[in-house]
């Protein structure tokens, strides 16, 4: 089956804000034949994004980002899972949102400027994702993208966007503890790093030696 087995009899906006929620109603086909009764649905339109594990193979480090997440924030508070001294300050790939006329490459290539310093010299997409199909229409390209590190860290991000984003540079080895440990806790990046680690040793060797080559 596919999008031409959902017919929607409905689509309104009910809250059209900083985020957006559509409300769908709609039927679609099942799989033992026949059409579903209509039904109503919300769901939180994202928007979409990509994201990019930024990688300098002559350092052998990786580059993230970590800033405040009102999400995982509002997650741990309402949650009685998740420990006490969680801290809502995440662990991250660089990642953007893709606007009108951009394509996922372009926005990593800015996100990397503009959140960790970092230029992308070369780039491999890692996988295509939907974030949270229930109920949010966010896709996400992740990519990842090699990057001269040696003078990456501090602090970045637009004041009018509220953004405090601090450079993270760790080796590669130390980034598969983070995630053995489970420090990632952003699926994402979770997906990310774990590529990055089953592709490590031939990333390395097919673009080491490369730093001033774009």
């Amino acid at each position: 089956m596919n999008r031409k087995d959902v017919k929607v009899i409905e689509k309104t906006r009910p809250f059209d804000g900083y985020f957006k929620i559509d409300r769908y109603t709609l039927r679609h086909r099942l799989h033992e034949g026949g059409w579903s009764q209509p039904f109503t649905r919300e769901v939180f339109e994202r928007g979409h994004a990509a994201v990019v594990l930024l990688y300098d193979p002559d350092l052998d480090v990786v580059v993230f980002v970590e800033q405040f997440r009102v999400g995982a924030y509002a997650a741990s508070t309402n949650s009685p899972w998740w420990a006490k001294d969680f801290s809502p300050w995440l662990t991250e790939c660089v990642a953007g949102i893709i606007d009108d006329g951009e394509t996922p490459e372009d926005v990593v290539r800015r996100e990397a400027r503009e959140e960790a310093g970092c230029e992308v010299l070369d780039l491999i997409p890692i996988q295509q994702v939907i974030v949270s199909p229930g109920g949010c229409t966010e896709s996400v390209f992740v990519y990842c993208g090699r990057t001269d590190a040696s003078k990456a860290g501090g602090v970045y991000g637009l004041d009018h966007e509220h953004e405090d984003i601090r450079v993270v540079t760790t080796p590669a080895a130390e980034a598969f503890r983070w995630l053995d440990e489970g420090r990632f806790v952003q699926a994402v990046t979770v997906l990310a790093v774990q590529w990055f680690r089953e592709n490590h040793r031939h990333l390395r060797a097919r673009w080491r030696g490369r730093r001033k080559q774009p």
